[in-house]
């Protein structure tokens, strides 16, 4: 008799890549014409992208900067939740924070779709801010693998521990 195979939905940030797009983005406010002498700045302060210009136009830049940097190092931009500059002082700030893993509503989301719309062999098992999906035949979870990544979540999803 042959075991289930599984995989587990989740959705993680790679930490090396998050900052390999970070320290790209500083290097390059650093050296752009546009950005001399005007006191922008991008840090990484735990779970937050801190972002620091004297204009609202080069905070906004300076977001660019780093969401064309995370794109080039394969990081999703559904892990970053940027709101508007906000004006501190003489300076305008953009606090982005980091959003990691998978909420248990967004979990039920996909473990409704997998039952409503997958295949009839496919059960579902919430683990945390994970997703386990087992089945008997491999293709069914090839094909739920498939149908989750085309699912359009506003949160990114990738496929680990498939066994």
């Amino acid at each position: 008799m042959a075991a289930d195979a599984s995989f587990d939905v989740t959705s993680k940030i790679d930490r090396m890549e998050l900052d390999n797009a970070i320290n790209q983005a500083i290097r390059e406010i650093d050296t752009r014409f546009d950005f001399k002498n005007t006191g922008s700045k991008i840090e990484l302060e735990g779970e937050k992208v801190l972002i620091e210009a004297d204009t609202e136009e080069r905070a906004k830049a300076a977001l660019d900067v780093v969401k064309d940097k995370m794109i080039k190092r394969g990081v999703s931009l559904k892990h970053l939740d940027a709101g508007a500059p906000q004006l501190s002082g003489k300076i305008y700030k953009i606090a982005a924070p980091l959003k990691e893993g998978i909420s248990t509503e967004n979990a039920k989301k996909i473990a409704k779709l997998v039952r409503d719309e997958g295949p009839k062999s496919v059960k579902t098992q919430i683990q945390g801010d994970e997703l386990r999906v087992t089945s008997k035949s491999r293709d069914d979870l090839q094909a739920t693998m498939a149908m989750i990544k085309d699912g359009g979540w506003d949160f990114a999803v990738q496929f680990t521990n498939f066994r």
